[in-house]
């Protein structure tokens, strides 16, 4: 029995020691790199080939002008909008406007029924007319009173009355010809036209129905401009001087150029392209527009300014009450250089990018950030045509060896890079994609 413990007790002792000598012999594999099948060590991870060198994308800093522009949400507004109310108190004769109907500026919308308004017109003319006859005869009995005042047949007292007798007509002319002309637009009210030219909406009258004049309930219908139409939109107030630097005067010319604000039109996705009816030509997907009016005061409650922007919309492409974004160019850019925003470290306060030498290593270099739009940046402190790290930076340090293959600035676009190498090559690795 002692001696079956002893052996037991090498066997334990024996399997102990070789689990030992086992995981440290792994652990030592694992710092020092894997084995391949073929004995020899593989490449580390992130590694392009032996001696550390590190596989990076890249993209050519590039040199272009660049549009400064602010984005906002706009609605689609008309200039001109009016809701149509009688003036008067009668019964719809005529609807001469339709629903949905497009109406020029003096076209006649509804006739009301008239017989009362027109029979004041005429009794106000025979009145008129009647005090123009008195004042006829009361203009003679005035000159034969100076005539006869001048042969000493009458006193001056008679000719003083046959003056005022002269003067009471006239003035009882005068109210007859300020009732004819109030009869005149009494009648006028019978007949309403389209104040300017538009787009009618719903009508809310029918004939034989009964009109009020009254500034409330329904109207009879409402028309609103859309040709130009309007698009306002808010800004925050810290975008207020340079929208006003951009109003203002530019070298020396004495009127400013308003600024040209963009609109992209909506689109039905999946949908036939826009075609104009007339030319079968594509319809431009982006509505252009000039800066009309910047609020004279900042809202406190939000922190942004009013403004409007006016469109020329012959095709109707903008709508009364359509949400949309727009966009709007304030200034320019020239020959600055620009890269990806994602190419730049923040380290801190500090903006940096690694770039690739003339000796194919890392090296980090001080940008200094301007602008940013969309996914791109404008820089100083890199140079056009520097081929600038996008992909891989996170594992560099300065000096580091590099190869090096093209960055996209989207997942997307590098899925369809490496779908299409992988396809092109039967499988090729990432390393095999040239560089730029």
């Amino acid at each position: 029995m002692r001696r079956q413990s002893l052996a037991l007790s090498l066997i334990v002792l024996l399997l102990v020691a070789g689990g030992g000598w086992w995981w440290k012999a792994r652990s030592a594999d694992g710092r020092s790199g894997a084995v391949t099948a073929d004995g020899a060590p593989a490449p580390a991870r992130g590694a392009s080939g032996t001696g550390g060198t590190q596989l990076v994308g890249v993209i050519t800093a590039q040199r272009r002008d660049v549009p400064v522009t602010v984005e906002a949400s706009g609605t689609v507004t008309p200039i001109n909008q009016v809701d149509i109310r009688a003036q008067t108190t009668s019964t719809v004769r005529d609807v001469l406007v339709r629903d949905g109907q497009t109406v020029a500026k003096g076209q006649p919308l509804f006739r009301f029924d008239e017989r009362a308004d027109r029979a004041n017109l005429d009794k106000a003319r025979a009145q008129l007319a009647r005090d123009k006859a008195s004042l006829a005869d009361l203009q003679r009995q005035y000159e034969r009173a100076k005539d006869l005042l001048a042969q000493k047949f009458v006193a001056q007292s008679a000719v003083d009355t046959a003056l005022a007798n002269l003067e009471a007509g006239r003035s009882l002319v005068d109210g007859d010809a300020a009732a004819v002309q109030s009869a005149t637009v009494a009648l006028s009210y019978n007949e309403i036209r389209a104040p300017f030219g538009g787009r009618a909406g719903a009508v809310n009258a029918w004939p034989g129905s009964l009109v009020q004049a009254s500034a409330t309930g329904s109207p009879l219908v409402n028309i609103v401009q859309i040709d130009p139409i309007a698009i306002s939109f808010n800004l925050p107030e810290t975008e207020l001087a340079p929208v006003l630097d951009a109003m203002r005067p530019q070298g020396g010319n004495a009127k400013a150029a308003p600024p040209e604000v963009q609109v992209v039109l909506p689109a039905i996705e999946g949908g036939p392209s826009r075609k104009d009816s007339r030319g079968g030509k594509p319809v431009d997907a982006v509505a252009r527009g000039k800066l009309t009016f910047v609020d004279n005061l900042v809202d406190a409650t939000t922190g942004t300014i009013k403004l409007k922007a006016e469109f020329e919309n012959g095709a109707q492409k903008l709508w009364p009450g359509q949400y949309l974004r727009v966009r709007m160019t304030l200034r320019s850019l020239p020959g600055v250089v620009v890269i990806p925003q994602a190419a730049i470290i923040l380290r801190g306060s500090d903006r940096q990018v690694y770039v690739v030498g003339p000796d194919k290593t890392a090296q980090l270099k001080p940008v200094k950030l301007r602008y940013t739009f969309g996914e791109m940046a404008v820089v100083d402190g890199v140079d056009a045509g520097a081929m600038v790290v996008l992909d891989g930076k996170q594992n560099l340090r300065p000096g580091t060896p590099l190869r090096t293959q093209p960055a996209a600035v989207d997942p997307a676009a590098a899925a369809r890079l490496a779908a299409a190498s992988a396809a092109a090559g039967g499988g090729a690795s990432a390393t095999d994609v040239a560089a730029p």
